[in-house]
């Protein structure tokens, strides 16, 4: 007798309580990248008590499940990509790790881990499911996890956008299925890195002026994780610019305006005409979501081949614009680092600045604050010990920062 896929679909449903029990003390759990399957972590959080010396990868934490708190090391042992907002006191207090160098891959191919989580939209008819609105690695990951004969257990999100691109599953590439309960957290809100959004800083307007200068008609931009990067969409960089394109890491706010407007159009791309081609896309607002869900512009690709310095070169006239904490009289430009505190990862910042260079008629854009809040300049004579260089003082092409006190 053929069973059809929704009847195998809906006979693997489990609790997020059973997907929890799964996980014995000792293993390496895993949340694949983007935010983290809401249901699975609180259960699993919730068997602080019980294990011992569990590995956790959340590669960028998104959600607060009490396990970056003092008092859980001995259940979980934290391991993550990025430092977001979630987790910065947990990592200057070096309650868990961060690695800085070897990429995920790497991770994944010298540990399998025990259990992969993610999160998944509702099969369509045909028993396909979206990833939402970030892509990155999931499905790479979902693949080699259970390959291993390792189970992989998705959180079904009725509410996740569907796009093009890379962003499908079938539901029989999955072993375990649990409902998701929601986070309260909408995909139009926050910034990039998980901060919270903020009125934009009134110096960032005279940064935003010199970087819109150098942006032509017809240029793709890439446009990185930041608070001076940010804004800059919204703080009008792109006023009065035609047939611009988009091949970026993540859409800040603005992007999908533009695109409604028709300012974004991509015509003149010589990769991927006519699309806007990302692994992570967010709005500024609900509407914004709704409008991308389902269309066909919008193409959500594996970062991995997003984030290729040659596929990024295939773009001429290719614009990177990246955000920076300090730059030195040499050109070194840190973008992680201020001295042994790490405030942030290198991300695909290296590829795009690379790719970029090597694009026909391309550039690179750095951008940043003149002064911090505390009015240490961001412009020094070298870089303090420990500090780690994000960008070669070679590949520095622009540098984009104000003369407006932040003040």
């Amino acid at each position: 007798m053929q069973v059809n896929w929704q009847d195998n679909y809906q006979s693997r449903f489990i609790s997020p309580e059973k997907a929890a029990s799964m996980v014995k003390s000792g293993d390496f759990v895993a949340f694949t990248m983007g935010r983290e399957a809401f249901a699975c972590g609180f259960a699993l959080a919730a068997r602080k008590d019980e294990l011992k010396n569990v590995d956790v990868l959340a590669f960028t934490p998104t959600y607060d499940f009490g396990w970056y708190d003092e008092g859980w090391e001995d259940s979980f042992h934290i391991i993550i990509g990025m430092p977001t907002g979630t987790a910065q006191e947990a990592v200057d207090t070096r309650r868990i790790d961060m690695f800085v160098t070897a990429p995920i891959e790497q991770m994944y191919l010298e540990r399998t881990p025990d259990i992969l989580f993610t999160e998944i939209s509702s099969p369509d008819e045909n028993g396909f499911c979206s990833f939402g609105n970030s892509v990155w690695d999931k499905k790479k990951q979902i693949i080699r996890v259970r390959s291993q004969g390792r189970p992989v257990i998705a959180e079904v999100n009725p509410k996740l956008l569907r796009t093009f691109g890379d962003n499908y599953i079938h539901v029989s590439e999955i072993d375990y299925f649990v409902e998701h309960i929601s986070s309260g957290i909408s995909q139009a809100s926050g910034s990039l890195a998980g901060r919270e959004r903020r009125e934009p800083d009134p110096y960032l307007q005279d940064i935003a002026g010199y970087v819109g200068s150098l942006i032509k008609d017809g240029d793709t931009i890439q446009i990185g994780v930041g608070r001076t990067t940010e804004p800059l969409v919204q703080l009008g960089i792109l006023d009065g610019k035609h047939d611009i394109g988009v091949h970026t890491e993540a859409t800040p706010p603005g992007i999908i305006s533009l695109v409604r407007e028709g300012v974004i159009n991509g015509s003149r791309k010589t990769l991927l005409p006519g699309k806007v081609v990302a692994t992570s896309i967010g709005g500024s607002t609900v509407e914004e979501m709704a409008w991308v869900n389902n269309n066909p512009i919008f193409m959500l690709m594996d970062h991995e081949w997003l984030e290729d310095f040659r596929t990024i070169a295939a773009n001429d006239n290719m614009t990177a614009i990246n955000n920076a904490l300090l730059v030195d009289l040499a050109g070194q430009i840190t973008a992680e680092t201020i001295g042994f505190r790490i405030r942030s990862s290198p991300g695909g910042q290296p590829s795009f600045v690379f790719g970029a260079l090597q694009a026909k008629n391309g550039k690179s854009i750095t951008v940043v604050p003149s002064v911090s809040v505390n009015g240490q300049s961001r412009i020094v004579p070298f870089m303090p010990e420990g500090t780690f260089v994000t960008i070669p003082r070679g590949f520095t092409d622009y540098v984009s920062l104000n003369t407006v006190s932040p003040d």
